[in-house]
């Protein structure tokens, strides 16, 4: 972080001349404003992404965790083995499946496949959080909604959904980094005006020359909102975690 930091304030002839350690001679906001200028666009779509992906995953994975947990049906476990085999399917098994499924249904090029592609592989991960979580609400809650008349979506809204806000930071947390941080489904699944800021960094090199100094600053400005993330919610994170690992 110091070596980046230090070299995105060099000007262009400095970064690739001096000493990556030593301070920079003569400070310069131009890597940061050549940085700003190539990667906002792609910043714009990340977010974009992000936020519909994160809560619609979330969501769901709540709505699972909660049947799975408190309203047992047959094979109820089955479903839940089925649920986990999905976190374990790397993306490059399903990248040629996936995208020739998104080009017959003509889905192609927008943000909307990255977006429907994170919500599905975040399904698994967020339903075994919440079912972890939810399985350590007593019994007695959910059955002192049900003799009050309330349903299972009732009982959901009213009763669970109010206290999961651990699970939910958790969750959050995780799928704002996943999907900040991809990479191999924003190449295959989108065009260049929907490319998030990851594939943009990746574009920013030169021709002849490397500019460290506005690579350095782009690797800054990309890492920047998962950093803040998790500085400012770190403790939310292993709080909920933790929420979830014991039942009483």
């Amino acid at each position: 972080m110091y070596v980046l930091l230090v070299t995105s304030f060099k000007p262009f002839a400095e970064a690739t001349a001096a000493n990556a350690w030593l301070l920079p001679r003569n400070w310069s906001l131009e890597a940061w404003t050549a940085a700003w200028r190539e990667l906002a666009p792609g910043l714009w779509n990340s977010v974009r992404l992000v936020v519909p992906s994160a809560i619609i995953s979330a969501v769901l994975g709540s709505m699972n965790g909660y049947v799975l947990a408190k309203w047992r049906f047959p094979y109820a476990d089955l479903v839940f083995t089925l649920f986990l085999f999905g976190m374990f399917i790397p993306y490059q098994a399903v990248m040629i499946p996936l995208q020739q499924l998104l080009l017959t249904a003509n889905l192609m090029g927008g943000l909307f496949p990255l977006i429907l592609a994170h919500v599905v592989y975040g399904i698994p991960i967020c339903t075994l959080i919440f079912r972890n979580y939810y399985a350590g609400i007593p019994d007695t809650l959910i059955e002192a909604a049900r003799v009050d008349g309330y349903g299972m979506l009732r009982t959901y809204g009213a009763v669970v959904l109010p206290i999961s806000a651990p699970a939910f930071a958790v969750t959050l947390i995780w799928q704002v980094t996943q999907a900040w941080n991809d990479f191999l489904f924003a190449v295959f699944l989108t065009g260049p005006n929907s490319w998030p800021v990851t594939v943009q960094l990746n574009n920013v090199a030169g021709a002849m020359t490397v500019p460290y100094n506005q690579q350095m600053a782009a690797a800054v400005l990309a890492s920047l909102p998962t950093i803040v993330i998790y500085l400012v919610l770190g403790r939310y994170f292993m709080r909920g975690l933790m929420a979830g690992a014991l039942k009483g």
